[in-house]
């Protein structure tokens, strides 16, 4: 339902935003190495929560830290991958004993998420805003990792992309047929997909109390406007800790 337009940000949210895109450079490698980050702001969060982690970047520690290692909360975590590599909720399940539906695509990881995290149930869909349909999808085939709908994204880390076969499916169709009532923490890695993932999600039903969502400066824009639209505050004190993921939570 479309909703009246409302402002993007507020005066503290603004400021912030305007520091972290003057200052922070995005960089697109092969590698997915990030840039340089604040040490002294995810300093005291790795002195905290690691220096082990199972995240790809600080994610991990930002998760453990907004909760206050909260036990027995549920997840759902969008572009999933692999059971524990490079994984936002692995520690949340094997540590904590959190519960939650890992979405992925890619059918190979079926067997990490059966054997190793039973309280995680693994669906093979391609989240986007139509349910029962067909996705083309591109794999990096040295690096998993990186998988898009996009052609051309997943060309700028390397040669060697192949096509696979998914079928879509909504996050609200999904929450419903796995009987969702509501979230504590939702994770989205879905490499320029996420403005498709979040048109076909309903915010406000699901309220998710923390939102972890990567965002690349292609469709960065859409999701900021997306949060503020849905009354989410942008959380300031993570942005330059990660910088290749913004945080949001609800205003309210």
């Amino acid at each position: 339902m479309s909703k009246p337009w409302k402002r993007r940000f507020d005066g503290l949210e603004l400021l912030l935003l305007l520091v972290f895109v003057g200052v922070i450079g995005w960089k697109v490698g092969v590698s997915r190495a990030p840039p340089a980050t604040a040490s002294w702001e995810l300093e005291p969060l790795a002195s905290r929560y690691g220096p082990a982690k199972e995240s790809e970047h600080g994610e991990e520690w930002i998760i453990r830290d907004f909760f206050k290692d909260r036990r027995d909360g549920f997840f759902v975590d969008v572009g999933a991958n692999d059971y524990k590599i490079g994984s936002n909720t692995y520690y949340l399940d094997a540590v904590l004993g959190w519960s939650g539906i890992a979405i992925e695509p890619q059918r190979d990881f079926a067997a990490g998420y059966a054997a190793h995290r039973p309280r995680t149930r693994f669906r093979p869909f391609f989240v986007s805003d139509q349910s029962n349909k067909e996705a083309k999808m591109y794999v990096l085939g040295k690096n998993s990792l990186v998988t898009s709908g996009n052609k051309e994204f997943t060309a700028t880390f390397g040669n060697d992309a192949k096509e696979v076969s998914a079928p879509t499916i909504t996050l609200n169709d999904l929450l419903d047929s796995e009987k969702v009532p509501a979230i504590d923490f939702m994770t989205i890695d879905i490499e320029l997909w996420e403005p498709k993932a979040l048109a076909g999600f309903d915010i406000e039903r699901f309220k998710p109390a923390f939102v972890c969502i990567e965002a690349h400066p292609e469709v960065r824009q859409q999701i900021l406007d997306y949060f503020a639209l849905h009354d989410y505050s942008l959380v300031g004190r993570y942005l330059r800790a990660d910088t290749q993921n913004l945080y949001f939570t609800p205003r309210s």
